[in-house]
C-alpha cells in the first residue's frame, strides 16, 4: 500500500513538475507524513526527479522545443550553485530542515503567486548574461538544498528574459536533470537517500512527465499559467489545514 502510495503521489507530482513546478512540495511532504526523516525525504525525493526530467528532456526534444546551447549555458552555474546547496540541505539537522521546509512553502507559493505575469525586462546584451549566470548560480543553491519549487523561480528568470513559458518549461526540466545528478551525490554521500523509497516514486513521477509534457506542448502557455495558478491554492489551503 506504502508504494503504491509513493507512484500515485509521484504521477500527480510528475504533471505538475513539467507544467509548472512545486510537485516535491506534494512529494516531500507525503514521505514525511508516511515516516522518512525529513532530510532523507528530501534526498530521495531527487530520485524521482531525476528519472522524470530524463523523461521531460527527450519529450520536449521529440516536439523540438528545447534550446540545446542556451540550455547548456545557463545549467553550469546552476550545478556549482546546487553543489553548495545540497551539502547544506544533506547536513542541516531534520528538525531545522521541516521547519525550513515548511516555510519556504509559505514564501514560494506567495512569490510565484505575485509574479505571474512577467514581462521581459532585458534585452539580449551583457547585462543579460550577467543576470542569467547569478540568476542560475542562486537557483542551483536553492535547487540543490530543497528543490521543492525551483520549476516556479526558473520560469520567473526566464520569463524576466523574454521566454515563453512553453520552451522555458522546456529549459527548466532540461536544468533541473543536470544538477539533480550532482545534488544526488551529495545527498547520498550523507547517506540521505533511500532507493526503496525512491524508486516506487519515480515510477509515478516519469509516468506524470510523460502526461505533463503532452500537455504543455498541447495546451499551451495559457493552460500552464491556470495550472500554476492551481497548485499554489492547494499548497496554500494544505498549509492552512495543517
Amino acid at each position: 500500500m506504502k508504494y503504491l502510495l509513493l507512484v500515485l503521489v509521484g504521477f500527480l507530482a510528475g504533471v505538475v513538475n513539467v507544467l509548472a513546478g512545486g510537485g516535491s512540495f506534494l512529494t516531500v511532504s507525503a514521505m514525511i507524513f508516511m515516516g522518512l526523516p525529513p532530510t532523507v525525504a528530501n534526498g530521495t525525493n531527487r530520485i524521482a526527479i531525476l528519472f522524470q526530467n530524463v523523461m521531460a528532456v527527450k519529450r520536449f526534444r521529440d516536439f523540438q522545443v528545447l534550446p540545446l546551447g542556451f540550455s547548456v549555458f545557463v545549467t553550469l552555474p546552476a550545478i556549482l550553485g546546487s553543489l553548495l546547496g545540497a551539502h547544506i540541505g544533506a547536513t542541516v539537522q531534520d528538525v531545522f530542515f521541516k521547519k525550513i521546509f515548511a516555510i519556504i512553502m509559505v514564501v514560494v507559493s506567495f512569490l510565484s503567486l505575485a509574479n505571474l505575469k512577467f514581462r521581459p525586462l532585458l534585452e539580449e546584451g551583457v547585462l543579460k548574461r550577467v543576470f542569467l549566470i547569478v540568476g542560475f548560480f542562486l537557483v542551483g543553491v536553492y535547487g540543490g538544498f530543497v528543490q521543492a519549487g525551483v520549476g516556479f523561480l526558473i520560469l520567473a528568470v526566464l520569463s524576466f528574459c523574454g521566454f515563453d513559458l512553453v520552451v522555458a518549461n522546456a529549459v527548466k526540466v532540461f536544468i533541473i536533470l543536470i544538477f539533480t545528478v550532482f545534488a544526488i551525490a551529495i545527498f547520498a554521500y550523507h547517506g540521505k537517500v533511500n532507493l526503496l523509497w525512491g524508486l516506487p516514486l519515480a515510477v509515478g513521477n516519469v509516468a506524470g512527465a510523460y502526461v505533463g509534457t503532452g500537455l504543455a506542448l498541447r495546451k499551451g502557455e495559457l493552460f500552464i499559467k491556470k495550472v500554476v495558478f492551481f497548485m499554489l491554492v492547494v499548497i496554500a489551503l494544505k498549509l492552512l489545514v495543517s
